[in-house]
């Protein structure tokens, strides 16, 4: 019968000291008894298996075993029963801790004792509370004005019109070329409509232009929107707002645009046949699927702030210093203290965060069952073969898909922090008491930016 090593490690003397409220002292004591039979079991191993010169295999002597094994296997066996109980303590005490333990090292240690103590470190996770009303935030609901529309529609026009090319510019040309500052270190290649700038004296500048004429303007003012200095300059974003520079456009080609015309052919080839019958509809079917993908956006911008305000409003001490050592250790190459603070210092709110998160995820039950991972997988699957004109997919096909889907890991992990988000969300639209706010999508942006 093999000796149940589990009922040893359940009966070993383990006792905690609280340091304080955030740390705490785990002794294991492992006496003889504890690790005698798994030294021995394992040194019977090594005999029967071991070769060494001048001995049959299995045939070793275990005085000579013990001699060039027993230190070895000592240590490794103690190991293994300080894990075990280490982790099994944790589970039973409920202990919520942060980090992994850290072994308490002692100056001087004898291994040749029958009887061993050994400290571990703790750095336990600390008591708070959440409230998620405590500040309100803003929820803002993007409209799709007549500007965003009127825009979309022309882009719909100049997409399914036709391009030609021209010798000399005019207004409402699309003008290839390259904005360039050296001294900047802007060397942009880009294409871009002449109503693109904010004013009209500026865009005047590049009407009546031929291919290989450069023209200068100033960075400043030059968009309605600084941020265009990304898209068309090239500009990092921390270098947008004020800048103010001269940049030659080099022109390398002009085009003109023959707008399609809106009628019925070109609407059923855009949604299929009789779905969409006039200008109006057409606009009104922009500003649903515009709202719909603004919506994710300012979902998105939502759950941040109510982050950002979870983190700001609740207050709780860490064990920092114990956090500090363990950094200096926790990775595949050591840390020094120096780069352990600077990685702290760095990780400390996503640690805050995650601690918020976890009590209020416990506390609301906002778990994630296999039945909501399916209908949420099924309901992707069925918006991804409507993109392709698969309207009405039959149940088997759609329960096939889903179940290759979910005997991924990855994609389970994925779908799952997707839905989490999901019902945090919808937690906090409804307890955090949101002010709501309708805003176009340019006055998003630039609030999204903190301007």
């Amino acid at each position: 019968m093999q000796p149940n090593f589990n009922e040893k490690i359940n009966e070993m003397n383990i006792t905690k000291q609280q340091s304080d409220a955030l740390n705490a002292i785990v002794t294991i004591n492992v006496t003889k008894e504890d690790y005698s039979e798994r030294v021995e079991k394992a040194l019977n191993d090594y005999r029967k298996n071991a070769n060494i010169p001048g001995f049959r295999k299995g045939q070793i002597p275990m005085n000579l075993v013990k001699k060039q094994y027993g230190k070895s296997v000592l240590l490794d066996e103690v190991n293994k029963i300080l894990q075990e109980s280490l982790n099994n303590y944790l589970v039973e005490e409920k202990l919520d801790i942060l980090g992994n333990p850290l072994p308490v090292v002692k100056d001087e240690f004898d291994w040749d004792a029958d009887d061993f103590s050994f400290d571990f470190e703790l750095g336990l996770a600390p008591e708070f509370s959440v409230n998620l009303e405590a500040k309100k935030v803003n929820r803002y609901k993007i409209v799709a004005d007549e500007e965003l529309l009127n825009e979309q529609v022309e882009r719909i026009q100049k997409q399914y019109g036709k391009l030609f090319s021209k010798e000399v510019s005019e207004e409402g040309d699309e003008l290839r070329g390259t904005f360039s500052n050296e001294a900047e270190g802007i060397n942009q290649e880009t294409t871009i409509n002449t109503s693109a700038f904010k004013d009209k004296t500026t865009a005047k500048k590049f009407v009546g232009k031929k291919v290989g004429d450069i023209v200068a303007v100033s960075t400043k003012g030059l968009f309605a929107d600084d941020h265009d200095l990304m898209k068309y300059l090239g500009v990092p974003h921390d270098n947008v707002h004020g800048l103010d520079v001269e940049v030659d456009f080099t022109i390398a080609e002009i085009n003109g645009y023959e707008l399609a015309e809106i009628n019925q052919e070109l609407l059923d080839k855009l949604f299929g046949e009789g779905n969409v019958k006039s200008v109006d509809e057409l606009k009104q079917k922009i500003k649903e699927d515009a709202e719909t993908q603004f919506g994710s956006q300012a979902d998105q911008m939502f759950l941040n702030d109510v982050t950002e305000s979870l983190i700001e409003n609740t207050k709780f001490d860490l064990p920092a210093d114990f956090l500090k050592r363990w950094l200096q250790q926790a990775g595949d190459t050591p840390m020094s203290p120096e780069q352990a603070e600077e990685e702290y210092s760095k990780s400390e709110k996503g640690l805050r965060y995650q601690l918020i998160e976890g009590k209020v995820i416990t506390e609301n039950n906002l778990q994630v069952t296999f039945e909501d991972l399916k209908a949420y997988a099924s309901d992707i699957i069925k918006k991804q073969m409507a993109q392709f004109g698969q309207m009405n997919p039959t149940d088997a096909d759609v329960e096939n898909i889903v179940s290759r889907i979910l005997s991924n890991q990855e994609e389970v992990k994925r779908m799952s922090d997707q839905l989490i988000s999901q019902k945090m969300l919808d937690l906090f639209a409804e307890k955090a008491g949101a002010n709501t706010k309708e805003v176009t999508y340019p006055e998003f942006i630039k609030i999204s930016y903190g301007e």
